[in-house]
């Protein structure tokens, strides 16, 4: 295996698209690219693109020959995760009783498999990644390559991805055969996975055998997974292969729901093993005390499935029972298929409250882990789907929308009571929202006998500089007063634990100033943008909670519904106006089609551009880009130049335009990228990247 192939490049602009023209990287912004609009049918790799709109869509591997014939530069330049992994704590390798979600939904690649994004009304997501440490996409097709919407949230949250490599029944098992004969072949298999994780920019694989194995194909298959183990973890740092109890070392397909003697081969090798789900407490009892688990009980993720197939413990709403057990005796656990949540309740409106009921059950035997990268830390709480598109309270597209690349870091979803008849909730909400597709609303009944209650929202571990700005961003119930209080410790030993009452700036003050310079009107559409500076040193920010206070008046019980739109902690020294530009914009890969485009504006056959926009501009400081487009020449001279138009958010670069209905030839258009920024400093047009695109009719011979 060539080492260039594997090398992860860290670079603060995105890696160029191989099929995007060298020459227009360096081409001034004022040189116009040229199409002729030929009525031809899109030529368009189907594994990588629509057929019939030209959107880029994740896919996978069906076959041996698939796998073996890949190669990076037929690569998807869209499915490849634009996030990098953030750092926890602790890390995975340090923590205990590990939890693994492997995602199994109606055969996979639904409406996730739109990388850009879909408009479905009522989409599975997930979002409880605080309590997980690894996620697993799993389908039946041989090489499940996991699309890059999951690998992006996941990574935010500091949770590792693994795709899947599944081989079962007849066909199975002559696959096993061809790549598991000898040394060359499965270095084979191995060499293109490890290349695919890279590619992608994914964490590992879960393999899964669920076949029999003749006698040299099982003899091989612990050196197949002791390569690709040695080999992941030399090209991804941080990497896992997983094995799934399946095949035993006689071949024989025997799922043994246990560590044992008779599959210890396969454990032996590899980073860790996932049992079969029907196993019982005796069985765990056993495995806890065998010693061929050599201390490693961390590895071992007892599988739970949450569709309660078979003879098995929990189950369903019941999976926490499981989940009780399996933590009894100190191991990981694996819960397969928790879109059951989703895939069995026909009223999909009532998602969000079957979700957080199935996790809120399992909270008790979860740990939460801690990221801790540094400032800025910024959420606006967004699930990555939504009724509407907010931008800074303000309705952006009035449509439903699904895409997780487009999630924020999440917080804690908590329910508790408060000394008998109080109780707190904390939930997402898609009826109203600051950034994204849904704030953060909490909802309660303070008692009479207290004057507040305090939910926790983010628990971290985030190192703070000498002055942090803290930006809160509500609207409070009336009759309650809405602040924030933070946890700090000291930076070297987590000790000596402070509790900070964030006190509110007044509006002269000259940090409050400089903000409203930089992002515009703080206070909009009866959102309240709130900010305090600390002073502190040496110090991490441990726990961030919103506290509801009684604003004077009767000690009597108090109910209140308040939203949170965001939060922003920022290194008060950043404060400084955008000076980066985008620069190289590119438009390639151009389809002309004939249809009502979308959004649809009438029933009339309009002219369709689709065309692969590229640009570079640093990933870090960025949210998301929005495109936009203004038509500037039609057939007609007489027709003004038209306004800017939005067309979308761009949260990866590429980016597809797709089905933008436009004037007939000739004529001439301008494409614009602006980058919108994590803090929501405004870029001025003049740092936008831009392009124009003059097409004309074929004339034939």
């Amino acid at each position: 295996m060539e080492k260039k192939e594997n090398e992860r490049e860290a670079s603060s602009s995105q890696q160029t698209d191989p099929n995007c023209p060298e020459s227009c990287l360096d081409q001034p912004a004022d040189i116009s690219v040229n199409e002729v609009v030929r009525d031809a049918p899109p030529l368009m790799p189907s594994q990588h693109y629509d057929a019939d709109t030209t959107e880029p869509i994740s896919s996978g591997l069906c076959t041996l020959d698939e796998l073996l014939s890949w190669k990076r530069s037929d690569a998807s330049p869209f499915n490849a995760s634009t996030v990098e992994l953030a750092a926890r704590h602790p890390p995975l390798s340090l923590s205990q009783q590990r939890t693994l979600v492997s995602h199994d939904m109606m055969g996979g690649y639904l409406d996730d498999r739109y990388i850009q994004g879909s408009d479905a009304e009522a989409p599975y997501a997930f979002y409880h990644w605080n309590h997980i440490d690894v996620f697993n996409y799993f389908s039946h097709r041989m090489v499940t390559i996991p699309p890059a919407v999951w690998t992006n949230a996941a990574h935010r949250h500091g949770v590792p991805v693994l795709g899947t490599f599944i081989t079962e029944w007849t066909d199975g098992a002559v696959t096993c055969e061809s790549f598991l004969k000898d040394e060359d072949s499965y270095r084979g298999v191995a060499d293109k996975l490890v290349q695919i994780s890279h590619c992608y920019r994914f964490d590992g694989w879960l393999i899964n055998i669920e076949n029999t194995l003749s006698e040299a194909a099982v003899k091989n298959t612990p050196l197949f997974l002791r390569y690709l183990s040695e080999q992941m973890h030399e090209r991804v740092p941080g990497s896992l292969v997983l094995w799934y109890d399946s095949v035993v070392e006689s071949g024989e397909l025997k799922w043994q729901n246990e560590l044992n003697q008779s599959n210890k081969m396969f454990f032996d090798a590899c980073d860790g093993f996932f049992t079969n789900y029907n196993w019982t407490e005796p069985s765990l009892e056993w495995m806890s005390s065998y010693s061929g688990l050599q201390g490693r009980h961390n590895d071992i993720y007892v599988g739970v499935d949450v569709f309660a197939r078979g003879k098995v413990v929990g189950g369903m709403f019941d999976t926490n029972k499981a989940l009780e057990v399996i933590r009894r005796h100190n191991f990981s656990v694996a819960i397969f298929a928790p879109g059951w949540v989703y895939e069995v309740h026909t009223d999909k409106t009532q998602f969000r409250r079957n979700q957080d009921k199935f996790w809120a059950l399992l909270s008790p035997y979860l740990h939460v882990h801690r990221l801790t990268s540094g400032l800025p830390f910024i959420s606006s709480f967004c699930q990555g789907f939504g009724k509407a598109v907010y931008h800074r309270g303000q309705p952006e597209s009035c449509r439903s929308w699904f895409n997780l690349t487009a999630q924020e870091v999440q917080p804690l979803y908590e329910h508790m009571m408060v000394s008998g008849r109080g109780w707190l909730s904390c939930r997402g909400c898609p009826d109203n929202a600051w950034n994204g597709g849904c704030s953060l609303l909490l909802e309660g009944l303070i008692p009479a006998d207290h004057s507040s209650v305090c939910a926790k929202i983010f628990s971290l571990h985030t190192p703070l500089p000498s002055k942090t700005l803290v930006v809160l961003v509500c609207k409070a119930s009336e009759g309650v007063q809405l602040s924030l209080q933070l946890l700090t410790a000291d930076a070297a030993h987590c000790t000596h634990v402070h509790v900070h009452e964030v006190q509110e700036l007044g509006d002269g003050h000259r940090l409050r100033k400089r903000l409203s310079e930089l992002c515009g009107n703080l206070d909009v559409n009866g959102w309240s943008v709130r900010c305090s500076e600390m002073e502190l040193h040496s110090c991490v920010l441990r726990e961030v909670c919103v506290k509801m206070e009684r604003a004077g008046g009767p000690e009597e019980d108090t109910v209140f519904s308040c939203r949170v739109g965001e939060v922003m902690f920022l290194d008060v020294s950043s404060l400084q106006e955008p000076s980066q530009q985008v620069v190289g914009l590119c438009i390639f890969d151009v389809v002309w089609l004939r249809g009502a485009g979308h959004p649809q504006h009438s029933a009339s056959t309009r002219l369709l551009l689709n065309a692969t926009l590229q640009w570079e501009h640093p990933v870090r400081p960025v949210r998301h880009f929005r495109v936009h487009w203004r038509h500037l020449r039609g057939p007609d001279p007489r027709t003004p130049p038209g306004q800017l138009e939005l067309v979308g958010r761009a949260y990866c670069n590429p980016f597809r335009v797709t089905e933008l209905a436009v004037s007939d030839p000739p004529g001439l258009l301008e494409l614009l990228v602006e980058p919108v920024l994590r803090e929501g400093f405004l870029v001025p047009e003049s740092q936008w990247g831009r392009r124009s695109l003059s097409y004309s009719k074929e004339v034939l011979q």
